[in-house]
């Protein structure tokens, strides 16, 4: 029930807004990336970003996620310190995958900003970059919040 003092809609600015688009999106991550320390940029130079709505159907079996809400990102290539001097012929680039539709879902269900996610999504896909496994990344992060 809404009670008579309670604020109107539009005094809150809701009745217009939007979700945000991929646009927006792509937007987010690219100032989360100018964020970075520019040593790190600097080994992320050939490294592609990709937003997109949901993780495709085979990333989600071979990552074995019940639902394409589970990945909010994704990095796919060869780790900095696994690849040779020069690169492979028919190497793919690392590429470093954000998904929208998921990213939002987890932003309504917990009390943190849009941005700050997309930057942590980022910075953790980043680290698998940097060869970092899911068990390095939480150590570090552990090792932050004490």
């Amino acid at each position: 029930m809404i009670k008579p003092a309670a604020a109107a809609a539009s005094d809150i600015a809701w009745d217009g807004a939007k979700a945000p688009s991929l646009a927006d999106f792509e937007i987010l991550a690219q100032a989360a990336f100018d964020g970075l320390p520019e040593e790190f940029r600097a080994l992320c130079a050939d490294v592609i970003f990709n937003v997109t709505e949901f993780p495709e159907d085979d990333v989600c079996k071979e990552l074995q996620a019940e639902s394409p809400f589970d990945i909010l990102g994704l990095f796919t290539g060869i780790g900095l310190p696994q690849q040779g001097f020069a690169p492979q012929t028919g190497q793919m680039p690392n590429t470093i995958h954000l998904y929208r539709r998921p990213i939002l879902d987890y932003w309504s269900e917990n009390d943190e900003t849009l941005g700050g996610i997309v930057t942590h999504v980022l910075v953790h896909e980043i680290g698998h970059h940097f060869g970092f496994s899911d068990e390095d990344m939480e150590a570090i992060e552990a090792a932050a919040e004490r």
